[in-house]
């Protein structure tokens, strides 16, 4: 493995001491990990290469509940090799229409037709309400991706929100009576300063749409892949809820979703707003209080659960490699690093398997492994295949049955460690 902790890698990121939603300074240490290398920080030339390792750990505040890391990696550094697209996956641009088509059904009509989406990306959001004759601004930092969603007819600024751009915002283009924030929640460092800015422009009687990874559902299902550098933060409602009353919002709805492994799609507007608050919010709460998600105890059940998987992989692994086979991953995801790193088979993984046009023919970060196009599978015939892409397994599955045929085996590490082989991989895209 060629990596290495770099003197000056502390150049590179802060460690904050206070809550990102309620600024409390009582955090606690709530799940540790391993240092991993940024996700995105693929390189053309491995020889030489030193790649640095930032903490990842998360903590848990323990005066609202937020889970969170909070080594926050200089935001220039962390975005400047970013390739995710929202467009790029079919799952998500569905997922878009189904969830637009439901807002403009329950809550519309909207008087001023007028949408603005925090952390656009490339526009696939504000697309399905431009359709129905929106207008729409997106706001997002990476600048290149703002650029390509402006060129292509959805308007974008390169820019982070806060509560200087919220009023620039609205005073250039007025207030709108819908916003949505679809992921950007688990990005942004400064919280409050965005939240404050999408209150400044959400109208009196406008509806404000966010959608997160939900803490509930990484522990339950111990969705470790979703755990890395970008994903600052692990929401759950509770803690959401408090977060909101204290800039003037309150939550009157939310919906449990399966998109990303499970998240929350809440619904908040202005305090004394016209919607009524529905029994789904007090639902969820309940849930949350009963599973006892906000408690340490919980999450050092977590921690406890993933030792033993990383046991069970330390003995796929040995036994694969003490019998002369060959270890390949499949997937070259933003989880592949993270997954790689905790479960300490990098240095074993002799390529990855991945049709991203970006990065065929680069190396990985950290443990710099090529990677190559997905039909390599069935030239090296890897006799394991360890999937990095996990929200894909099925399809990666289905797509390699020719692979499985020939004696290969496929091996998830989250949401649980399970060999998938010729024999039973029927019943696992079943």
């Amino acid at each position: 493995m060629n990596q290495c902790l770099e003197q000056d890698s502390k150049s590179h990121y802060q460690h904050r001491n206070n809550c990102r939603l309620c600024l409390s300074t009582d955090l606690t240490l709530a799940i540790p990990f391993a240092p991993t290398p940024i996700a995105e920080k693929y390189v053309s030339e491995p020889k030489g290469v030193k790649t640095p390792l930032f903490p990842v750990d998360l903590y848990m505040c323990n005066s609202c509940g937020h889970v969170q890391i909070l080594d926050v990696i200089d935001p220039e550094y962390l975005w400047s090799d970013y390739t995710y697209h929202s467009g790029q996956t079919q799952g998500i641009v569905n997922h878009f229409k189904d969830v637009s088509q439901q807002i403009m059904s329950d809550y519309g009509p909207f008087n001023k037709q007028f949408v603005i989406d925090v952390g656009s990306n490339d526009g696939t959001f504000l697309k399905c309400f431009k359709e129905q004759g929106f207008k729409v601004l997106g706001i997002d930092p990476a600048t290149e991706i703002a650029a390509k969603a402006t060129n292509e007819g959805v308007e974008t600024i390169a820019d982070l929100m806060t509560e200087n751009k919220g009023h620039e915002i609205q005073t250039k283009y007025g207030k709108a009576d819908l916003v949505t924030a679809f992921n950007v929640f688990a990005h942004a460092d400064e919280m409050i300063d965005l939240l404050k800015g999408i209150v400044q422009v959400l109208d009196h009687d406008g509806v404000f749409v966010f959608e997160v990874s939900y803490l509930k559902d990484i522990i339950d299902k111990m969705l470790i892949g979703t755990i890395f550098h970008e994903h600052l933060c692990n929401h759950s409602l509770r803690p959401m809820v408090d977060f909101l009353a204290a800039q003037g919002l309150e939550v009157f709805d939310v919906e449990h979703v399966s998109i990303q492994g499970g998240s929350i799609i809440g619904f908040a507007q202005h305090k004394g707003g016209p919607r009524e608050t529905q029994p789904s919010v007090a639902a969820m709460l309940k849930d949350e209080e009963q599973s006892k998600l906000h408690e340490l105890a919980t999450m050092e059940q977590f921690v406890s659960l993933f030792d033993s998987m990383k046991a069970d992989v330390a003995n796929i692994v040995k036994n694969t490699l003490n019998n002369g086979g060959v270890i390949a991953g499949y997937g070259a995801a933003r989880s592949g690093p993270m997954l790689l790193t905790q479960f300490k088979i990098g240095e074993h993984v002799s390529e990855i398997y991945d049709d991203h046009k970006q990065k065929v023919g680069l190396y990985t970060p950290g443990d710099l492994i090529e990677v190559k196009p997905t039909q390599t599978i069935n030239e090296t015939q890897p006799e394991l295949t360890v999937i990095l892409a996990w929200i894909h397994a099925k399809a990666i599955i289905r797509k390699h049955e020719e692979y499985l045929n020939n004696g290969g085996q496929f091996l998830t590490l989250t949401p649980t460690v399970q060999l998938i082989n010729k024999d039973n991989y029927a019943d696992f895209i079943a």
